[in-house]
């Protein structure tokens, strides 16, 4: 097998049509772009596994086949939950997949950041992975890749998965990520959904150890000859999901849990947490009752849009469906009795978020409808947040265009917007300011290498004490902390004085990627004209197409 190759210019198109901007994820065999597509201008992620070099053209091909022909039946079997093929081709040796983009970030990705997840997020992942499975066997469908670089974890709605036809698209045994291969895979058998079961404990081992059950080794190969052979690490940190986590690692497939208990035992997690709830019943039922009802449930639940913030990744709040923002959410099911380890307290996540970005769009809009006069506006709360996904951004504004900036972020400006003022301190911190000539709106998009680790400390502590030096400063409600692109953030609205004696009105959002570097953003606009359509549209603009790039 071949191992694909992370470094890829920028400036080369896939198939002539898709632009590679920048690494989303990689994984042994298998990297993730956030791309372009150039003939619609529109977001992507686009997907590079490394084929075997004996592979002919024609297998090729029908490799790429197999991929859209599995997303579009996976697609009508649990709508909102895969992520939808676009198109897949064979070019220079390797399966390209290419996307919607997806709004949230690769579990893989979380992991990195966040080193361990308490059992009860764990859980929670755990059960809407297994819901997306169950609908999958149900139809004798295998995932057969799966692995966390495969599963999506959004802010709002449920989890995403990729990587369906992937196996047996060749005779390899495994085209991706080989230390989430099950033994069966690793001795080139027939695989079934008990592989998909092992993965699933291979991912639950991943959360709550911070690493996989196997390691990667130098050759794709010796990692399969490590999961047939070697024995299970035993689990250090994962408590209550001890059992299930062993119990789905057996080596000899018909051993292993099955769905039922598996459920059950994540629930008893879940119910014995005080913080969780259990919203996942209902998105289980979505999914069986779109088996029944047919295509026209077929329709996609994602949307596209960004990001802003500033500090840690809450893993809670990324796991959460639409109802519950910013709590430590969990799924529940009903299933049969099981033995299982004895609960334990769940571990309080003490990481920091990491340095990976991922511009996806569901943003906790900005109180958009509030009071033109600042006496009378509140700060945005998580509640003001949409009740579905705001608007893809393939379709900007009219006159919007996106900016790459060469300091590594990009963000859709109104027509005639350029850089006002640019201003560093050497490699710490640096902040660039946009607008149009006569125009008094401002956006100013800063970056720092300094960041606290509690968003709303951040700006209590850091930023406003500055902001009281101005004249007329008076702060707007209070400091709202909420959840965006998958991590924690803060937002503030203030108001302060400018030397025509009028006032102006900001609204600040940042986020920490990993590291202490934060990206925030800072939107002002006459206090007078705060409530105006336009100004609603560009914030919201903002806030969909910012995305935080490599060079950050």
């Amino acid at each position: 097998m071949t191992m694909v190759k992370a470094h890829v210019s920028t400036h080369e198109l896939v198939a002539g049509r898709y632009r590679l901007l920048d690494v989303v994820h990689r994984e042994t065999n298998r990297v993730s772009w956030y791309g372009e597509d150039v003939q619609g201008s529109r977001p992507c992620l686009v997907t590079r596994v490394g084929l075997p070099p004996d592979l002919g053209e024609e297998e090729a091909c029908q490799a790429a086949d197999r991929v859209v022909r599995m997303s579009e039946t996976m697609a009508r079997v649990c709508p909102g939950r895969i992520a939808t093929v676009v198109d897949a081709l064979a070019e220079g040796g390797s399966l390209w997949t290419v996307t919607e983009w997806i709004d949230g970030l690769p579990l893989g990705q979380l992991v990195d950041q966040k080193g361990s997840f308490s059992p009860a997020r764990a859980a929670t992942i755990g059960l809407q992975l297994l819901d997306v499975l169950e609908a999958a066997h149900g139809e004798g469908i295998t995932h057969g890749e799966l692995s966390p670089g495969q599963v999506f974890v959004r802010a709002r709605g449920p989890l995403v998965v990729t990587g369906f036809g992937l196996a047996g698209a060749t005779l390899v045994p495994r085209l991706a990520a080989p230390s989430y291969a099950s033994p069966e895979q690793a001795r080139d058998e027939r695989i079934g959904p008990a592989a998909d079961l092992w993965a699933l404990g291979a991912i639950l081992y991943t959360m709550v150890e911070g690493r996989a059950p196997y390691r990667d080794r130098d050759r794709p190969e010796s990692t399969l000859r490590s999961v047939d052979r070697l024995p299970l690490r035993t689990p250090l940190r994962a408590g209550p999901l001890t059992a299930t986590v062993q119990g789905l690692l057996r080596k000899e497939s018909r051993e292993r849990l099955t769905r039922t208990v598996v459920r059950q035992t994540l629930t008893r997690v879940l119910d014995e947490d005080p913080h969780a709830v259990s919203p996942t019943p209902r998105l289980r039922r979505a999914c069986a009752a779109a088996r029944h009802i047919g295509p026209q449930w077929s329709g996609r639940a994602m949307a596209a849009g960004t990001a802003l913030a500033v500090v840690t990744v809450a893993v809670a709040a990324l796991v959460v469906t639409h109802q519950l923002p910013g709590t430590d959410d969990a799924a529940a099911g009903g299933a049969q009795a099981q033995p299982s380890a004895s609960p334990t307290p769940s571990a309080e996540d003490t990481a920091d978020a990491g340095d990976r970005e991922t511009a996806a769009p569901t943003p906790s809009t900005p109180a958009a409808g509030t009071s033109t006069a600042p006496s009378t506006s509140t700060a945005p709360t998580r509640s003001a947040a949409p009740s579905s996904p705001p608007a893809s951004i393939d379709a900007l504004p009219d006159g919007y265009r996106v900016y790459h900036a060469p300091e590594g972020f990009s963000v859709a400006l109104p027509k005639g917007w350029k850089r006002l003022d640019t201003r560093k301190q050497d490699d710490v911190a640096y902040r660039v300011t946009f607008g149009a000539d006569g125009d008094p709106r401002t956006l100013a998009v800063t970056y720092s290498t300094r960041a606290g680790t509690d968003p709303v400390a951040v700006w209590r502590d850091d930023v406003e004490p500055s902001l009281r030096q101005k004249a007329g400063f008076r702060r707007i409600g209070a400091i709202e902390a909420t959840t965006y692109q998958g991590y924690k953030a803060a937002d503030m609205q203030w108001v302060e004085d400018v030397d025509d004696g009028g006032q102006v009105r900001t609204f600040g959002r940042g986020f920490l990627l990993g590291g202490h570097r934060s990206f925030s953003l800072r939107w002002t606009t006459p206090a007078a004209d705060w409530d105006k359509s336009a100004n609603r549209q560009a914030l919201d603009t903002f806030l969909k197409t910012f995305r935080p790039g490599s060079a950050a």
